[in-house]
């Protein structure tokens, strides 16, 4: 009976948001829904859902609990020197005319498209660089353009970045560069569900495939790939290498950095 409590929210949750929670790992999304049900008193799936259609609260919280909003600035800062000191300025030389294409999938509270933006800028290129940055939870976009952030998130931003691009408001707040905020366009997106443009020189998602299933990851790869110019790079989490990269057009290039084949 639990299995099948558990597979009418899936299918209300669905009909309801246009999330499919089934192309997610089952037992780590249950478990983490589980604990928030519980957390209400709702004895079961069906009475929770009964409850989110009627609680806009409670829906936000759902959907923060199940997105896993987590990220910082320069997170894991060895991977962002790539993109600094190799990746970029490859594209901005190859053609010097060219305006360069960035997207952050899954951007969350908007730290990645930030650091995004704080090196094109330091390489003089913010001007000829559109940033797109996506992600399915509305909420975590509001914050995201707002650009406020706590000194945890801010704690891997090299001196030289952070005295250029992010202001000090109070001692446990800082706030983005308006130019930085400028440069980004926060966009609501659904990556399982919805078209992606093409395009792309680069595309950072990363942290975000270890919630899929393993059908639901190759489809993603294989989206990701048609998204990126050829020789586009995709950017994706130190927990997500992938295997056989060539199944996809891509083919693997330094370590979590993989391009798409001419």
């Amino acid at each position: 009976m639990e299995d099948l409590d558990f597979a009418a929210f899936v299918n209300r949750i669905k009909e309801k948001t246009e999330i499919d929670l089934s192309q997610y790992k089952e037992v780590q999304m249950k478990r983490r829904l589980m604990t928030l049900r519980q957390k209400h008193g709702f004895s079961s799936f069906a009475a929770y859902m009964n409850a989110l259609e009627k609680d806009g609260g409670l829906m936000n919280e759902f959907l923060d609990r199940m997105t896993i909003n987590v990220s910082e600035f320069w997170r894991n800062p060895g991977r962002w020197e790539a993109v600094e000191k190799r990746f970029l300025p490859e594209m901005l030389q190859a053609d010097p005319h060219r305006r360069i294409k960035l997207w952050s999938a899954a951007c969350s509270t908007g730290e990645e498209p930030y650091t995004l933006a704080m090196i094109a800028s330091e390489l003089g290129a913010l001007e000829r660089t559109s940033i797109l940055a996506t992600d399915i939870d509305r909420n975590v976009l509001q914050k995201a353009a707002q650009g406020i952030y706590r000194d945890r998130a801010v704690r891997d931003v090299p001196q030289t970045y952070l005295n250029a691009y992010i202001q000090m408001r109070e001692p446990d707040s800082f706030a983005v560069d308006d130019k930085l905020k400028r440069a980004v366009s926060f966009q609501q997106q659904n990556l399982l569900q919805d078209k992606f443009d093409s395009g792309f020189d680069l595309i950072v998602c990363r942290n975000v495939m270890i919630y899929f299933t393993e059908d639901a990851k190759r489809e993603l790869y294989r989206k990701f790939s048609q998204a990126l110019r050829p020789g586009g790079i995709l950017f994706v989490g130190s927990t997500e290498q992938i295997f056989s990269p060539s199944q996809f057009g891509l083919e693997s290039v330094e370590t979590f950095f993989y391009r798409r084949r001419a």
